[in-house]
């Protein structure tokens, strides 16, 4: 024992050590709220002017010409940077502004930034003018819910992840007495104009507030911003305006480095498979990233599902003269035998272990859950409209929701005019295991969407895959391969001769280094026949220990662990890339309302290419806009941009399955891209799919 005495809590609470970790400050916080990101070319001189350009062309849809009038013949506009203007625009460059700003959705790495560059160009054009952030999303402008940014909050939040600074909410702008509300806030406040950071519902509530407010003088624009990816720009023609949205590279930077570290364990640990959904409810473009970035085993496309085609059971029935519509993109039964092939086929190898990337989103591109989803979205929100309740309300229990659809199915025995749930659907639907059952009948989200992030996707998966195994480890057919080195060196110690037992054993014994036992061995009783047969063991005897321990050794075990990457990724403090993109973009903000454009989203192109090629722009939202169905009905929206399965990304990972899987005797191809560095040199500077699409985008 030593005869120091230990130090009294006061002291030791107010030791330096302990002071120092028990700081809310520390090094890199300190670094981050220092550092200046460089800025764009255009948008470093003193003033700026709006180049309209004819260069993209996009088709309007008829429907969003007629709700947005006043904002649909708006074009693309480029920013050139102005070191002198006339006193014309100098006047209006510098005039006094009062600006809004509202966060809407989930966090996205980066936000902080759009506000920190909307503010230093907002005070660098005229100090009077003032910055006012939203509180709560949405809410905080119908509410009239804000406060005014100042030197301390900004400096406080630099180039720091989440959206702290003024919180967020999903909130949607869409009804008449909340756009009443939110143009009484802006007169209130007096604002000149709006931003609103957000994904897809709120660029297209961006839109509907410009119209609204166009009259009243306020200018409004958009900032696109999902770590999902799935905001991405082109004209008709392919162009690209906006490759990709805020928050995405540091998202999955984060997923990936963890998803790296599971890489490393599966290959250390040589026991488990780890299955690892990562966020993107209806597009995978992070799973695909995360994919170039860690060569995990297996990762699943949903698009790339959705794309399959079943040629066998097309040939089939064309030779019985109809067409099987079933064949068109994966069932959820074959996407299981899918991966269990994968698994069965590593096994043989000796690696009963690995890594699979799924999509939270994947079960939304099996054809069967879709048709599903749809049918179950108009029921629910048929029932709402008729009844005038709330569906959960009415059937809180998951047996009252299934009696509520065996009785529609009645229905439509007795009227076959009522096509919308049918026997086929009702049988179908309850051969669905009753979590699964649950889990599409749960509540949809504030936009009327299916909330896949609540389903356990992995579980769907994997205890079909699980049933499968089983199945195929009773055929014989999932096997763990044996060393040969390792099989002779235990039956010698046995003073065995493993070349007697090794021919009645394996079905490979002298062709691979790799042995795979006999598919008709599946059992012990069945490993004793097959001795008692090759006359090395007479009936009355038991098997050899040594024998018994190598069969047992063949006979895998499917372990898994799941693990979800979402809200960790989208809560990171912002990679170098995301600070210095989404610190512009705020610049970008401010060159456009001093320019006067409204009804435009914000963005930089060249996003792939050195920073000093960057170039700052305005998107006219309104001629992106499209009819969708949302809660049952035909909807204006911004349209989704899902993974390009003939882009040069997918092409990649489709290229490398084989190899990433790695289901020879040879080692895995796992990579490590690292932890983020804020400082110095990161191996992924930018988004690998992005550089890649980029190479088939160019001519040069």
């Amino acid at each position: 024992m030593s005869g120091k005495k230990p130090i009294p809590i006061p002291e030791l609470l107010k030791h330096p050590k302990v002071l120092k970790v028990t700081e809310d400050v520390n090094a890199e916080l300190l670094e981050r709220r220092q550092y200046s990101p460089p800025v764009c070319s255009a948008l470093s001189q003193n003033f700026s002017r709006l180049q309209p350009t004819d260069d993209f062309k996009f088709t309007v849809d008829k429907e969003a010409a007629k709700q947005l009038p006043d904002i649909i013949d708006k074009t693309v506009v480029k920013i050139q940077g102005l070191n002198a203007a006339d006193a014309a625009v100098v006047k209006t460059y510098q005039q006094k502004r009062n600006i809004g700003i509202v966060f809407s959705g989930g966090p996205a790495p980066g936000g902080h930034n759009v506000i920190a560059g909307l503010y230093d160009a907002t005070k660098k054009a005229n100090p009077k003018s003032k910055v006012y952030g939203f509180l709560i999303g949405p809410d905080g402008i119908i509410e009239n819910e804000a406060l005014e940014v100042n030197d301390d909050l900004v400096n406080a939040y630099r180039n720091l992840g989440g959206f702290t600074m003024i919180k967020t909410g999903r909130t949607k702008i869409d009804t008449p007495e909340k756009m009443a509300l939110c143009r009484e806030t802006c007169k209130k406040l007096d604002l000149d104009a709006l931003v609103i950071v957000g994904g897809d519902d709120s660029n297209t509530n961006a839109a509907f507030l410009a119209q609204e407010m166009y009259t009243d003088g306020v200018q409004v624009i958009g900032v696109p911003k999902t770590i999902d990816g799935d905001i991405q720009v082109r004209d008709d023609n392919g162009r690209v305006l906006c490759a990709m949205s805020f928050g995405f590279h540091t998202a999955a930077r984060a997923f990936a480095n963890s998803i790296s570290n599971l890489c490393t364990d599966s290959s250390s640990d040589v026991k488990y498979w780890h299955i690892c959904k990562v966020m993107g409810r209806v597009a995978s473009h992070l799973a695909l990233e995360v994919a170039l970035q860690t060569h995990a085993n297996l990762t699943l496309i949903g698009e790339d599902l959705a794309d399959y085609v079943d040629q066998r059971r097309l040939k089939k029935t064309g030779k019985e003269g109809r067409v099987d519509y079933h064949a068109y993109g994966i069932t959820l039964r074959h996407l299981s035998r899918v991966i269990c092939d994968a698994i069965v086929r590593r096994a043989a190898k000796g690696k009963n272990y690995g890594v699979i990337v799924v999509p939270e989103g994947v079960l939304e591109f099996i054809n069967e859950i879709q048709v599903f989803i749809i049918k179950l979205n108009t029921i629910i929100a048929d029932y709402n409209k008729t009844h005038d309740k709330d569906f959960h309300s009415s059937f809180p229990l998951l047996e009252d929701k299934l009696e509520y659809l065996r009785r529609l199915a009645q229905r439509s025995r007795e009227d076959f005019s009522f096509t919308l749930w049918n026997t086929r659907d009702d049988d179908l639907f309850n051969d669905i295991p009753a979590f699964f059952q649950e889990g599409l009948l749960m509540e949809r989200d504030s936009h009327g969407n299916f909330p896949f992030s609540q389903v356990e996707t992995e579980k769907v998966l994997m205890d079909l895959v699980k049933d499968y195994l089983n199945i195929l480890k009773e055929e014989g057919r999932y096997r763990l391969g044996i060393h040969k080195r390792y099989f002779c060196k235990t039956l010698k110690r046995a003073d065995l001769d493993p070349d007697a037992f090794g021919p009645l054993l394996f079905e490979n014994y002298e062709q691979a280094d790799m042995l795979l036992r006999k598919s008709t061995i599946i059992s012990l009783k069945t490993l004793k026949q097959a001795l008692v047969d090759g006359q090395m063991l007479e009936g009355d005897q038991e098997i050899p220990t040594a024998v018994s321990k190598i069969y047992q050794k063949s006979v895998p075990a499917f372990k898994t662990q799941n693990h979800f990457y979402g809200y960790d990724g989208r809560g990171n403090d912002p990679t170098r890339f995301d600070c210095i993109y989404t610190y512009n973009l705020g610049l970008t903000v401010f060159s456009l309302i001093a320019n006067g454009a409204t009804g435009q989203m914000a963005a930089i192109r060249n996003l792939e290419q050195d920073f000093t090629k960057w170039e700052p722009m305005g998107i006219p939202i309104a001629p992106l806009m499209h009819l969708e169905e949302r809660k049952g009905r035909l909807t204006l929206v911004l349209e989704k941009s899902i993974v390009n399965v003939r882009s040069a990304a997918f092409q990649v990972v489709k290229a490398n399955r084989e190899k990433w899987l790695a289901a020879d005797s040879a080692g895995d191809h796992f990579r490590i891209p690292g932890p983020i560095k804020f400082a110095g040199k990161s191996e992924e500077d930018r988004p690998i799919t992005l550089e890649l699409n980029a190479l088939a985008d160019h001519d040069d």
